[in-house]
């Protein structure tokens, strides 16, 4: 369980983050939505150890991580799935994969490539090949492994679905909610409100570097006048 109880974060005199509360649980996809500039991203980076000018308290299953570094919050199982996916282009698959697999025990990498292959079978096909020759659909899927292979327990998703196909998107969500299904506590920033309600669990919507909302997922699909009312007509059209 990873809970955020009134965090703070501020970029010199500017206060991007006001107090935000959040919860997420194993299992489930809790998804953030807001428009651009609402704190989304600095709050995943604040969580992970990437944003030093942070208050408040994040804990992981009850342990504080807050102010902790990167390194030591990976190794406490909380890994970040950076936005525009940042894989190794000149490496090869499964190069990739197993420099995700840096803090994991060494005698877990043989079991870790196996879940990860047998959830993207794409990535076992082309594991030789390098990774900048993947689309950017594969690509992601290739950060998601990446992730896996770490062997935490939590992973942040900061817009999965950015620079992809609109026929794309669907498949790379989807491939969220099989990590999810297995046990995985996801939180995700997804800019397409659409796509992503119909994959999260529950939502929390940020505005000004607050939360305004914070409930199931469900819910705010059956009140898109709640989502626009935040993030406007467009998060809604873009399919």
């Amino acid at each position: 369980m990873l809970e955020v109880t009134d965090l703070h974060v501020s970029y010199g005199p500017v206060k991007a983050v006001r107090g935000v509360g959040l919860t997420a649980a194993p299992g489930k996809i809790t998804m953030i939505l807001g428009a651009n500039g609402a704190g989304k991203s600095t709050t995943m980076r604040a969580i992970c150890g990437l944003q030093k000018e942070s208050t408040g308290s994040v804990k992981l299953n009850g342990v504080e991580i807050l102010g902790l570094g990167c390194s030591e919050i990976v190794r406490k199982g909380v890994m970040l799935v950076p936005e525009g996916r940042m894989v190794f282009a000149p490496l090869s698959v499964q190069e990739n994969l197993r420099l995700g697999a840096y803090t994991a025990p060494k005698n877990s990498l043989d079991d870790s490539l196996a879940h990860v292959f047998e959830l993207f079978p794409i990535l076992k096909e082309r594991r030789m090949g390098a990774a900048g020759l993947l689309s950017g659909g594969e690509q992601q899927m290739l950060a998601f492994g990446r992730a896996l292979m770490s062997g935490v327990d939590t992973i942040l998703m900061d817009e999965p679905s950015m620079g992809l196909a609109p026929v794309i998107v669907d498949g790379v969500l989807q491939s969220a909610r099989k990590i999810a299904d297995a046990g995985k506590t996801i939180l995700m920033v997804e800019q397409n409100a659409e796509a992503g309600l119909r994959i999260a669990d529950t939502v929390v919507i940020f505005s000004r570097g607050q939360v305004v909302f914070e409930g199931l997922a469900a819910e705010a699909r059956s009140n898109p006048a709640l989502v626009q009312a935040f993030l406007g007509d467009a998060a809604l059209r873009n399919k």
